[in-house]
């Protein structure tokens, strides 16, 4: 196994402390290289994955949602659910004020999906 396969396969998101808890602030981040396997045909899928949130108590490390986004890679799984399930994770471990994740998927037969999940503080 190669050294990246190793640090994905090992990849938990880890949370820092906000520093101005007390303040609503954004934190936009973009993942322009997102990959997942289509679950029919097996063939690669590409897309730009959009978190946009307002943190309450946590923030998250950048070089563990990397790992965590690398994950997908390898997975045969639509991208309804890939949206969906990044979406789910960050709230749960976040637990922010304002959450959204937009899966910004590649045209691939001449069909271009945008999937968007969002909401305030559950």
């Amino acid at each position: 196994m190669k050294y990246g396969d190793k640090k994905i396969k090992r990849a938990k998101l880890e949370l820092w402390d906000n520093p101005t808890p007390e303040r609503d602030y954004e934190i936009d981040i973009s993942s322009p290289e997102f990959t997942c396997l289509c679950p029919r045909s097996g063939y690669p899928d590409f897309a730009t994955i959009k978190i946009n949130y307002v943190p309450d108590k946590k923030i998250i490390e950048l070089k563990s949602l990397k790992l965590f986004l690398n994950s997908f890679r390898d997975v045969s799984i639509s991208h309804e659910e890939a949206t969906n399930r990044i979406y789910e994770t960050l709230l749960k471990k976040l637990r922010p004020r304002r959450l959204e994740v937009v899966g910004d998927f590649n045209p691939r037969g001449n069909v271009k999906t945008v999937i968007r999940v969002s909401s305030d503080a559950e």
